[in-house]
């Protein structure tokens, strides 16, 4: 694994449990985590054996499967690609890359790699959360029947306060956006996945809410801001459907909120990552007297991923996710089947992302996304 942050400790509890209770058809071994500072505190506390500070020794050994990147956006390319060059197996973090140039050369890397049999998938977790998965095959079921409209929205608070930090997070030349690609990202992948539709356009609007913040350990200082605050777009699928979107890290109160609403001729679906257990379903065929949102409770062991987990009523968490994505990761490297979301999926969400900044920049035109 590259990187050792915040994802890195996510993906970490991913491999260390997923061996623990999927019949996986190959165990994953945790052998080297790869990072410039901390590493060996890091891999102490996370379970790895032994360190690197380099990511290219990483590539180089030949006892080495699969490499996981959780490092900022700006290296996602260059590692990505180098390994699926050696042979190596590729999970890397959301959003892939930090432009669409970038991500179309890892998704041409993939594919060339996936020729030989080595495959490479992007961590849009949240996909592996029983209940948007659930959602996904209601929809598919036609549940909702034909789709009338979209909306999805996630909502952080964790920047509003003027004074907080400014970090790699802050920096466009690193992160590669701000709210819209980090969590922005998040809500178009699980809005085309849940549906099975891509968006075609989309208008929308970003913005620096706080221009300035202080650099730790620099009193007085302050480093400018690069990326956005706030994005706010409407989307337009293929099939004519139109979509409304929010990313914010300065939703006052709002701690990890991802929404999504699939509204249709026959009913809706809705999602809050806040109360990632339960699904609400509304059935518009029902007798009028009988109709409104119903919350489905989603531990069952016949919803997706369940039966591997807890007796029913025993809630999953975010960790949860990262164990099914090594679930199917693990299995579609053995099974010789594209592991999903592809590295190409991933490049489409970024050019998605693309063309917001554009429409952005462009008063808000309708701009149509590079397929």
């Amino acid at each position: 694994m590259i990187g050792h942050g915040f994802m890195g400790a996510a993906h970490s509890q991913g491999w260390r449990t997923a061996p623990r209770f999927f019949d996986l058809p190959a165990e994953p071994v945790m052998q080297l985590i790869v990072g410039r500072t901390g590493i060996e505190a890091s891999a102490d506390k996370l379970g790895w054996p032994e360190t690197a500070t380099d990511w290219r020794e990483a590539i180089a050994r030949d006892d080495i499967d699969i490499i996981d990147i959780v490092t900022p956006g700006d290296s996602h390319a260059e590692i990505a690609i180098a390994a699926l060059e050696a042979g190596k197996h590729v999970l890397c973090e959301k959003p892939l890359a930090n432009t669409a140039e970038e991500a179309d050369a890892m998704a041409s890397a993939a594919e060339r790699a996936a020729a030989k049999g080595v495959f490479a998938m992007t961590g849009f977790t949240y996909r592996r959360v029983p209940a948007t998965a659930l959602a996904r095959d209601m929809v598919a079921a036609g549940k909702v029947g034909a789709i009338h409209s979209v909306r999805a929205s996630y909502l952080q608070d964790w920047l509003t306060d003027p004074e907080a930090p400014y970090t790699w997070r802050s920096q466009k030349e690193l992160a590669g956006s701000g709210a819209l690609g980090d969590i922005g990202a998040h809500a178009i992948d699980l809005a085309q996945f849940v549906t099975g539709m891509r968006l075609a356009s989309v208008s929308g609007t970003i913005e620096t809410i706080t221009k300035k913040r202080p650099i730790p350990g620099k009193p007085g200082e302050y480093g400018d801001v690069t990326v956005d605050d706030l994005a706010l777009f409407s989307g337009r699928f293929e099939n004519g459907v139109l979509a409304q979107f929010e990313a914010s890290r300065f939703s006052t109160g709002r701690k990890n909120a991802l929404r999504l609403e699939v509204s249709g001729d026959r009913g809706a679906i809705a999602f809050d990552l806040e109360d990632l257990n339960f699904l609400e379903y509304y059935d518009a065929t029902a007798p009028v007297e009988q109709q409104g949102f119903t919350r489905i409770m989603v531990t069952e062991p016949q919803h997706p991923y369940v039966a591997a987990w807890w007796p029913a009523g025993h809630m999953l968490g975010y960790e949860h996710g990262f164990s099914n994505q090594v679930r199917d990761f693990v299995t579609g490297i053995v099974e010789s089947v594209q592991p999903t979301p592809s590295f190409a999926d991933g490049a489409q969400v970024q050019h998605v992302l693309s063309a917001i900044e554009s429409s952005s920049s462009n008063g808000s035109a309708w701009t149509v996304i590079d397929q």
